[in-house]
């Protein structure tokens, strides 16, 4: 998916991935990350945001909530992240990151509540009333008062499979007095999602904004002021200016850290791509050439890759895509012209907390390359600094 432009904007990324794997220094089934270019991306999405007067919540669950990536985005100026689980808050708060924004997509255990308040998040998100009470009751505990956004899902909003609920307008109006009643939570602001969808490299917003707005002119009928509209979904420095227009406050860039949002995929946008995902020829049979797997993903809409075992013999390979609920023992590529061991590198669109797959951060690629680390998908160091020959 992002193949092309990877070649053409961060050929480096896609050099140095090889020579990583060919020198044994990475297993396939291994993400590539360019540091640098994740951190002048994050520069560029924190001043746009900065410029239109909005907040930045940065997500980590696309790379694999990986600590040393996030340091490095809070260095370049989104100084915290938006957790899709309370799993992704613990790995990250481990790490030394601020939570800004927990319970959106995934809403927090009855159990885990206190572990996730001690957190300080800035905000937590609800699908219902039952959910707030839960927080409300054990913020009361803990002698504490926690702002909670309300996510909206109307009948006819666009929710993905699986993640569907919320609060929908006729709901609100029935729940809010017994919301307002409870004593620890403040209701701060609204989300849902995704509040933008690229379609033929266009944006445009969902029918969930047109929700959140009439949830907000009910919620300020009531006497709310300033409210927060939490408006994820393909944020990057090209669609925040839509989404400010359509009132949001807040985004929550994630794929736009690394040059991988739909709209990435021809346009020279201000962000560069900084992923690869290596993986090495295992066998032939029937015309067809394996590399081993792990790390693939149903929606990656990947094409081609590139196969050799070195930076002058690397050719374009067409893949095939696996089917929908096949384990990724292996991917396929539709040749039997490579070899068993030869480096294949793929880019695309992904979401390395769902795989089983490494992550090899890079750090100085456009001097003096150095790995800083390879980590696990859910964040774990696993080895330290090692160097790269990379003559």
């Amino acid at each position: 998916m992002f193949l092309e432009i990877t070649k053409k904007r961060n050929y480096k990324l896609i050099d140095i991935s090889l020579k990583l794997h060919q020198q044994g220094i990475i297993d396939p089934n291994t993400y590539v990350l360019d540091l640098d270019t994740i951190k002048e991306n994050a520069s560029m999405l924190n001043k746009e945001a900065e410029r239109l007067g909005m907040e930045l919540f940065f997500m980590t669950k696309q790379i694999g909530r990986n600590p040393a990536v996030a340091n490095t985005i809070v260095e370049a100026g989104i100084k915290k992240a938006v957790a899709v689980d309370p799993w992704e808050a613990i790995t990250l708060s481990k790490a030394g990151i601020q939570i800004g924004h927990v319970g959106h997509l995934v809403q927090i255990p009855k159990n885990m509540i206190r572990t996730i308040l001690k957190l300080n998040p800035d905000y937590i998100t609800v699908f219902s009333y039952e959910n707030a009470k839960n927080i409300s009751d054990i913020a009361n505990e803990m002698g504490k008062s926690q702002k909670i956004f309300l996510r909206i899902a109307e009948e006819n909003d666009y929710i993905y499979y699986g993640q569907e609920g919320g609060f929908t307008l006729s709901g609100l109006v029935e729940d809010i007095k017994k919301l307002e009643a409870l004593k620890a939570v403040e209701i701060s602001g609204l989300t849902s999602f995704p509040c933008l969808l690229i379609k033929e490299n266009k944006p445009s917003v969902t029918p969930n904004v047109a929700s959140m707005q009439k949830a907000n002119e009910f919620l300020k009928e009531k006497g709310y002021e300033h409210l927060e509209l939490n408006m994820p979904s393909a944020t990057s420095t090209e669609t925040m200016r839509l989404l400010k227009e359509h009132g949001a406050t807040q985004g929550e860039p994630g794929h736009a850290l690394t040059g991988t949002t739909p709209l990435h995929t021809e346009d020279f946008l201000k962000e560069r791509p900084a992923m690869t995902y290596v993986s090495e020829v295992s066998h032939v049979s029937n015309k067809k050439a394996y590399v081993f797997g792990g790390g693939f993903y149903p929606r990656s809409h990947m094409k081609f890759a590139l196969v050799g075992s070195s930076s002058t013999q690397l050719k374009k390979v067409p893949v095939l895509q696996n089917e929908l609920g096949h384990i990724d023992y292996y991917g396929t590529l539709d040749t039997d012209c490579v070899h068993v061991g030869d480096t294949a590198i793929f880019a695309f669109r992904t979401q390395v907390f769902v795989t089983h797959a490494k992550i090899a951060v890079i750090q100085g690629l456009s001097s003096s390359p150095k790995l800083i680390g390879i980590y696990d998908s859910v964040g774990n160091l696993l080895s330290d600094e090692q160097t790269i020959d990379n003559e």
